[in-house]
C-alpha cells in the first residue's frame, strides 16, 4: 500500500494507525502470504502483518522523503533529515524482511531488528517533523515513521 494511501486513509478515518489496513478492501499482502504459512508461530498473525507493512510502508515513506529533500532549496539543512530517511529505509526493509519470515526463525534476531527499526524509525520521525511546517513531504515521512514504531514495539511486546 503506498504511503499517500495509507495517510489518506488515517485522514479520512478508513483504519488507524494501529489497524491499517482495517476497512482496506485490498488484503495485505503481508496477512495473505503469513495465513498461507504452514508452520505455526506464537504471536497474532495480525500484529505481524501490521508490522510488515508498516515497515515496507516507512521504507516507502523515507525513501521518497529523502528524494524530495534533495529537490529542495535549502538542502544544505537537510542533510540530517536526508541521512536519517536513508537509514530509516533500510533497516525498515530488512525488518520486515527479517520478521515476515516464519520458517526457523530466531527471536533474538527478530527483536533485534524490531529494536533497531523502532528505534531508526523514532529519530528520522524527530528529525522529520523539525522540517513539517514547511516540508509537506518531511510529515507525511514522519507519521509513516511513528506508525512504524508503535508497529515494531507491539510486536517486540508480543515477542517479549
Amino acid at each position: 500500500m503506498s504511503v499517500a494511501l495509507s495517510v489518506w486513509r488515517l485522514t479520512v478515518g478508513v483504519g488507524d494507525a494501529q489497524n491499517p489496513n482495517e476497512g482496506d478492501p485490498m488484503p495485505s499482502v503481508a496477512k495473505s502470504m503469513l495465513d498461507t504459512h504452514p508452520g505455526t508461530i506464537d504471536v497474532d498473525l495480525e500484529d505481524l502483518a501490521r508490522c510488515v507493512d508498516a515497515c515496507y510502508a516507512c521504507a516507502e515513506a523515507c525513501t521518497a522523503c529523502a528524494d524530495a529533500c534533495l529537490g529542495e532549496d535549502a538542502v544544505a539543512e537537510l542533510v540530517r533529515c536526508i541521512r536519517l530517511d536513508q537509514d530509516c529505509a533500510d533497516l525498515c526493509v530488512a525488518t520486515g524482511r527479517v520478521v515476515g519470515r516464519r520458517t526457523a526463525s530466531d527471536a533474538v534476531v527478530a527483536r533485534a531488528a524490531l529494536q533497531a527499526c523502532a528505534q531508526a524509525c523514532a529519530s528520522c520521525a524527530e528529525e522529520c517533523e523539525r522540517h513539517a511546517d514547511h516540508h509537506e513531504h518531511c510529515r507525511i515521512c514522519a507519521e509513516s515513521c511513528r506508525a512504524c514504531e508503535q508497529a515494531c514495539r507491539q510486536l517486540l511486546g508480543a515477542l517479549a
